[in-house]
């Protein structure tokens, strides 16, 4: 990856980490999950609106480090409007990207997606980071595969 696009990466972090989109809590959630990383202090909270498995709204809240947050604010953008099952395959592509040597490609995500993804990628280079950037994935995946009006505790 080159340095211009690197540090352009970095940029987005940090601004989707200063400015989050979807903060906040939804009335009336359908579904929520709680996030807690011991090692390090991130915590992120989700409410969800799923129907007829579609997410239909999503918002979070938290404290953490940049990382923690931005991949917070960002995964909101990407799954608001989604079905679970897309979730799940966002959730893996997500996983995968940050924890594989090399970056995999996903065939079947827009090129939108994957850009929007790749922001992440660098993460893998740095281990201790990788749970601060999979926590909130983790935490949305446990929320929408609980029992509905449970809130689902990720550590």
């Amino acid at each position: 990856m080159s340095a211009s696009l690197q540090s352009l990466y970095q940029e987005l972090i940090l601004e989707h980490n200063r400015y989050p989109r979807n903060y906040g809590r939804l009335e009336e959630p359908t579904h929520e999950g709680h996030g807690y990383n011991p090692l390090c202090g991130d915590e992120v909270h989700l409410t969800l609106k799923v129907q007829e498995n579609y997410l239909q709204d999503i918002k979070f809240e938290g404290k953490g480090c940049a990382i923690c947050r931005a991949s917070a604010s960002m995964m909101t953008t990407l799954v608001k409007g989604q079905s679970i099952s897309d979730i799940d395959y966002l959730f893996e592509a997500f996983h995968e990207l940050v924890t594989q040597e090399e970056a995999p490609t996903y065939t079947q995500l827009a090129p939108a997606t994957q850009e929007k993804l790749q922001i992440f990628a660098t993460v893998r280079n740095f281990p201790v980071r990788v749970k601060c950037a999979t926590l909130p994935w983790h935490t949305l995946h446990t929320a929408l595969h609980r029992p509905v009006g449970t809130i689902a505790t990720t550590e």
